[in-house]
């Protein structure tokens, strides 16, 4: 007769897989984040290697190694989180996902935006990356995206601002 119907979504969390296009983010993302890591366990490393070499405390020996075991299983981590967030703009919403262990589904409507900003602080920067973060009259909203390229990341707050402004007009 016609068409079958698409099909709907499979899960709450991945709407209508065969019509959203997601977008990843940059796998830089992982080499940024994995700094930020390193700044702030090689200080804890440090800082228990120095105690244990003057101490000769055997707890601070296994703290040690727990400390870079752990820090070896977040980089694993980071990696696999990267390679969850995306992104998908639709007609009337922006769809934002990410997560590993808890996996979260943003749906922000353009009309219900309230302004868009873009960052970059001095490590995306140095990868050339920037971060976009939607504002919405929720408070909590949590409309981020991470690890995109400026020229991606104007494009997007571009194209937000101006679906934003046009969705709004009728309110």
């Amino acid at each position: 007769m016609g068409q079958p119907a698409p099909a709907g979504p499979t899960s709450p969390l991945e709407p209508w897989p065969e019509t959203v296009r997601w977008q990843p983010v940059s796998r830089d993302l992982i080499w940024v984040e994995v700094l930020r890591l390193a700044a702030g366990l090689g200080v804890l490393l440090a800082g228990l290697g120095i105690t244990w070499a003057i101490t000769g405390y055997w707890l601070f020996g296994l703290l040690l190694a727990l400390a870079a075991v752990l820090g070896g299983w977040r980089v694993f981590a980071i990696v696999r989180a990267v390679h969850a967030w995306g992104y998908a703009e639709r007609d009337h919403d922006l769809l934002v996902r990410h997560g590993l262990l808890v996996r979260r589904l943003s749906i922000v409507p353009y009309a219900r935006m309230q302004f868009v900003d873009v960052s970059a602080g001095p490590l995306e920067r140095a990868f050339d990356l920037a971060t976009v973060q939607l504002y919405t009259a929720a408070a909590a909203s949590d409309a981020r995206v991470p690890g995109l390229r400026p020229a991606e990341a104007s494009r997007l707050r571009d194209r937000l601002t101006a679906l934003g402004e046009d969705r709004a007009e009728g309110l």
